[in-house]
């Protein structure tokens, strides 16, 4: 997996502690980062070499957002990070399993695209005041692609 989520994230002793500078410097265009932790330390993990597990019977407690602002803050943190860490994985990529790999590509791209689509759509609407039935054709198509790779 790319992201060992911290509720329920276990570490060896002995790898933890080869990593650990790397990990309590993380460091995002020459800043300081201090989001999305549990993504860049899987990341240290898979290059150097450890292999990473998910286990579909963990269970864990953790605390959620119960409103809409901090939910959304949180939702922005972690798409801060999917993309700073994907980044930092392009390497990693060619190694992993091939579901794996579409899936980041998915996690990446999805958002660009669907970001570009809007914004072009919005501008169609206000230069010439026709509807964009392109732009539902574009969502409708990734929402399909996005659930057939997860159903696989």
């Amino acid at each position: 997996v790319m992201c060992c989520c911290g509720p329920c994230a276990m570490y060896r002793r002995s790898a933890l502690l080869l990593l650990l500078d790397q990990y309590e410097t993380q460091f995002f265009r020459g800043k300081p980062s201090d989001f999305g932790e549990d993504r860049h330390l899987t990341i240290l993990m898979l290059k150097a070499g450890f292999q990473t597990a998910y286990v579909p019977d963990a269970v864990a407690a953790t605390v959620v957002p119960d409103r809409l602002g901090p939910y959304l803050r949180q939702q922005l943190r972690w798409a801060r990070s999917t993309f700073r860490d994907t980044f930092l994985a392009l390497r990693l990529l060619p190694e992993l399993d091939r579901y794996l790999t579409l899936d980041v590509v998915g996690q990446n791209l999805g958002p660009l695209l669907l970001a570009l689509s809007s914004i072009a759509a919005l501008a169609q609407l206000a230069l010439t005041a026709t509807v964009p039935w392109w732009t539902g054709l574009i969502i409708a198509s990734m929402t399909v692609v996005r659930c057939s790779v997860a159903a696989f």
